[in-house]
């Protein structure tokens, strides 16, 4: 009898093991806490081991759960609760998996320098849209001149905001309060993930480096996404400081981040209004009125447009690919006709 007593401390719950177990037959489930190229480190009911991937299972990433052989190959993905998406980083349109399997989403913003909303805008249309609970952390309080709580709690509705210093131990009990489940750090270069993520861990897990103090940039010091156990319970997730995060389908999430202007856009007089010069326009009215501000109506059109010219590229990109299959077997077809005809 398969004891999984050592999945626990990584995810492992009644919950899961109702969902899955059914799904894996005589496969062994585990988590990937660690992917490579071909390979990837996992956790099994047996303990940590080092599988192979194969190359018809794709996209695996950090928090998956799958299925191994006998000889510790995956061979089945189980389905994903909630996926942490942008669109890549190459410019095509498909999407980058970030981290799997996620509850809690930690963006991390360093508060000693400029917090850039709108970077933070679009780090929570991110978290909201995998489905995951968002939590804004703005780091290295101790070193702040001013943290600005007050305006980040205003553009994040719906979301826990926390100020901390994971140098000085400050804030850390709050923020631990508000954790759940599997969390996954994110955020830019020198934004203190990987300190933070020690702290948490109790232990210097992962490499730390000082920002560049020429530009106050960081260097990236975590390089691979990897899971390990919260000494409290959960997991945590340490993710490589992010450069550019475009959206990939997030529409949701754009929703829930700017709920307060959607909010007001239902209550416009037209249904297509655009919220520009039309009569009887809401949001017009609530700008007017000091509701919203200028920058966050023009952080909302922004990623608006981004993520509906990325949906129609994509639309285009499957349209492509469904007239290239088409192709393919009318080919086929035309060459069994030929052949037929010769006989």
């Amino acid at each position: 009898m398969v004891d999984y007593d050592l999945l626990v401390p990584y995810g492992w719950t009644e919950a899961v093991a109702t969902e899955y177990l059914p799904l894996v037959d005589d496969l062994v489930p585990a988590r990937i806490v660690r992917m490579d190229r071909s390979e990837c480190d996992v956790v099994t009911p047996h303990g940590p081991a080092r599988a192979a991937c194969p190359r018809d299972i794709t996209g695996l990433c950090t928090g998956d759960w799958v299925g191994l052989d006998a000889e510790r190959t995956v061979r089945q993905l189980l389905p994903r609760r909630s996926a942490i998406m942008r669109s890549s980083v190459s410019g095509r349109s498909v999407a980058q998996v970030l981290a799997t399997n996620v509850d809690t989403v930690l963006i991390c913003s360093a508060a000693d320098g400029d917090v850039d909303l709108g970077r933070i805008e679009r780090m929570l249309a991110l978290a909201w849209e995998s489905n995951a609970q968002p939590v804004v952390v703005l780091t290295k309080a101790d070193a702040a001149e001013y943290l600005p709580l007050d305006e980040v709690r205003a553009i994040a509705p719906g979301a826990t905001v926390v100020a901390v210093s994971a140098a000085a131990a400050v804030g850390l009990d709050v923020l631990t309060a508000v954790l759940s489940g599997t969390v996954a750090l994110i955020g830019p270069s020198g934004a203190g993930k990987s300190t933070l993520a020690n702290a948490l861990l109790g232990a210097e897990v992962f490499a730390t480096n000082a920002v560049r103090a020429v530009d106050g940039k960081g260097r990236h010091t975590t390089v691979h996404r990897e899971l390990r156990p919260l000494p409290g319970g959960g997991t945590l997730i340490d993710t490589p400081g992010l450069r550019g995060i475009g959206l990939y389908d997030a529409a949701d999430g754009i929703g829930k981040t700017f709920s307060d202007i959607e909010s007001l856009a239902a209550d416009c007089r037209f249904t297509d209004c655009v919220h520009e010069t039309e009569p009887g326009c809401a949001v017009q009215a609530g700008l007017a009125d000091g509701t919203i501000t200028e920058r966050r109506l023009t952080s909302y059109r922004k990623l608006a447009r981004e993520n509906e010219w990325m949906a129609s590229r994509t639309d285009k990109r499957l349209a492509a690919e469904r007239e290239r299959v088409w192709r393919d077997i009318n080919k086929q077809q035309r060459k069994s006709y030929r052949e037929r005809g010769r006989r």
